[in-house]
């Protein structure tokens, strides 16, 4: 019986094994053909349209994923440099007629979507055009396809124009039930940040920066939409202060669309556009296949473009990470690279932790010793994220970017009343002298927040003063527009934290120009992007990761997700002054 039993279960194992084997072959080669499928260049007809589907979010730059763009047939999300790197390709490209725009579900930020019109406005001067067509436009959709040449919609859809919105969530109330208590250390009338964990609304302060950001921001979409649209922007404020507009055909009869079609109705007209008959097919083109065929430029000399996307924290950069370890190591061989002539550093970031940005602001010192180094801010460069382009030569922002935000503080979680009350764990602390270690498990004495309150004093004297230096202001100007209040890039450059108003690209061409290298130059993005098995294997690991976290803690994983998106405030912060939502 053993025998038997043994000779079962060795057949058994054996044909799991080659099961398995099967399994890893088949998966190998669907790996193998996706990864040089991905490689090959397409094939781009006469008579082209570039197809931009804008229904994934738009980051800074996006990382390919071929396998899910295989299963899904779209984009995980889309790299807003490579989007603008490619419609400028398109440009060029005589096989490419126009582009036809599709805003429907448009995630991203009002900067990001500044240069996107900013690269579609420079598209249409090569004499080529834009149809844009969406069932609905929302405020920062329309925002967008106000810039093409057409605007269409469907018949029964929609547009929003009723002005922006900022909603803050607070969170006293549940921390009050919860017996938790945070310890609260802040320099600044307008440092924000902590107000959802003290307040139940808004403070007067942080109302009037809420109140003059978003109506700058709104006046600056208007001003571009009446641009386009020859509509001035008082008439286009009165029909948005009553939400005048509530049907399809009133926004026909203000001017704001040309046409209500049906998708059958605006291929028609593209392929009037296009000298096709009635029953030809038009020859779109994805924007996620077309940009395949942009080969890399082989000139020399270099611009280094080093991307600051995500909350500034230590270690390894990751998605929405900007780890201060990965920066500074790009940083500083760009810095030593004799081939790169200028530095762009671009900047998405509403902050994070203080000594991770004071990290990478000193290489960035060391850098502007060597060559150019122009910061680029897109949605975000607030707190931690100004903290790194005041040490660069020139500042440029887009109009409705969020920067300032100068001021740090200090957050500690007292939870000794929600463990021992709710929970039911007590704890008891030995220590060697008066002050304790930094713990969740007890109030702070006073000496300790007398302790807690000087350090945090003492980092925002050193904030100002470098951004003083930076900015070649003295640290009493600085202190005028700092306190941790946040500005608009148009407010930013009238009180001096900004240079030059602009996109991405006037950035690198202030670069060039700063290195006088000319127009033969390459520009490379780092961190570079991982590889596709690089990403393959990584997730993988997260997911093993993850799996047994869950197995582990059961029904308490996600108290684990949340105390560790709380444990990132813990401590010094140069973070963006409140998590608003913009509707």
């Amino acid at each position: 019986m053993y025998a038997m039993g043994f000779f079962k279960n060795f057949f058994a194992s054996c044909l799991g094994s080659i099961a398995a084997l099967v399994i890893v072959i088949l998966l190998g080669g669907i790996i193998f053909s996706i990864v040089i499928s991905s490689g090959n260049v397409v094939t781009v007809n006469d008579n082209t349209v570039l197809y931009l589907d804008l229904s994934a979010p738009v980051v800074e730059q996006a990382v390919d994923d071929p396998i899910a763009e295989m299963i899904t047939g779209g984009q995980q999300s889309i790299g807003l440099l490579q989007l603008k790197e490619t419609i400028a390709y398109a440009k060029n490209d005589t096989k490419v007629k126009g582009i036809y725009l599709n805003t429907n579900f448009l995630i991203a930020g009002t900067s990001s979507i500044g240069e996107i019109r900013e690269s579609l406005q420079d598209f249409k001067k090569s004499g080529k055009w834009v149809v844009a067509n969406a069932p609905a436009y929302t405020e920062s959709s329309y925002y967008l396809a106000s810039v093409a040449d057409k605007i269409y919609m469907n018949p029964t859809g929609q547009l929003e124009l009723n002005g922006l919105a900022i909603e803050v969530m607070f969170f006293k109330g549940l921390l009050d039930k919860l017996e938790i208590r945070p310890e609260v250390f802040r320099v600044g009338d307008f440092k924000s940040a902590v107000e959802p964990f003290l307040r139940k609304n808004l403070s007067d302060e942080n109302r009037l920066q809420l109140n003059d950001m978003i109506n700058g921001i709104y006046d600056e979409m208007l001003e571009g939409i009446s641009e386009a649209r020859g509509i001035p922007v008082g008439e286009l404020k009165t029909l948005s202060n009553k939400m005048t507009i509530r049907s399809a055909e009133e926004a026909v009869t203000h001017g704001l669309i040309d046409s209500l079609y049906y998708d059958d109705q605006v291929r028609d007209e593209m392929r009037s556009r296009l000298g096709l008959g009635k029953d030809e097919d038009i020859k779109f083109i994805r924007y996620n296949v077309y940009r395949k065929n942009i080969t890399p430029s082989t000139a020399r000399d270099e611009i280094a473009v080093i991307i600051a996307d995500g909350e500034i924290m230590p270690g390894k950069a990751g998605s929405g990470v900007v780890g201060a370890t990965t920066i500074v190591k790009e940083l500083r061989k760009a810095r030593t690279n004799d081939n790169v002539k200028a530095i762009v550093l671009r900047v998405n970031s509403p902050g994070g932790v203080y000594q991770a940005g004071d990290e990478m602001w000193r290489e960035i010192v060391l850098a502007t010793q060597e060559k150019p180094v122009i910061a680029s801010m897109s949605d975000y460069a607030a707190s931690g994220g100004y903290y790194m382009a005041m040490a660069c030569d020139t500042i440029v922002a887009q109009p409705t970017t969020i920067t300032g935000s100068i001021g740090v503080f200090s957050v500690l979680f007292d939870m000794s009343g929600f463990l021992e009350n709710k929970i039911g764990i007590t704890t008891e602390e030995v220590k060697t002298g008066e002050v304790g270690g930094l713990t969740i498990t007890r109030p702070l004495t006073d000496l300790e927040k007398s302790i807690w309150q000087k350090q945090t004093d003492e980092i925002y004297e050193v904030f100002t003063r470098k951004a003083a230096e930076g900015r070649n202001m003295s640290q009493e100007e600085i202190k005028k527009i700092a306190s941790g209040r946040v500005w608009t890039g148009v407010q930013a450059k009238d009180n001096g934290l900004v240079d030059v108003l602009g996109t991405f690209n006037d950035a690198v061409d202030l670069a060039a120009k700063s290195a006088k290298m000319g127009d033969d130059y390459r520009i490379r993005y780092y961190p570079q992007p991982k590889s596709f098995l690089e990403q393959l294997t990584g997730d993988w690991e997260e997911e093993i990761r993850t799996r047994a976290l869950k197995n582990e803690m059961g029904d308490s994983y996600h108290f684990y997700q949340n105390w560790e998106k709380v444990k990132r405030y813990q401590g010094v912060q140069a973070r963006f002054p409140f998590e608003m939502e913009v509707r």
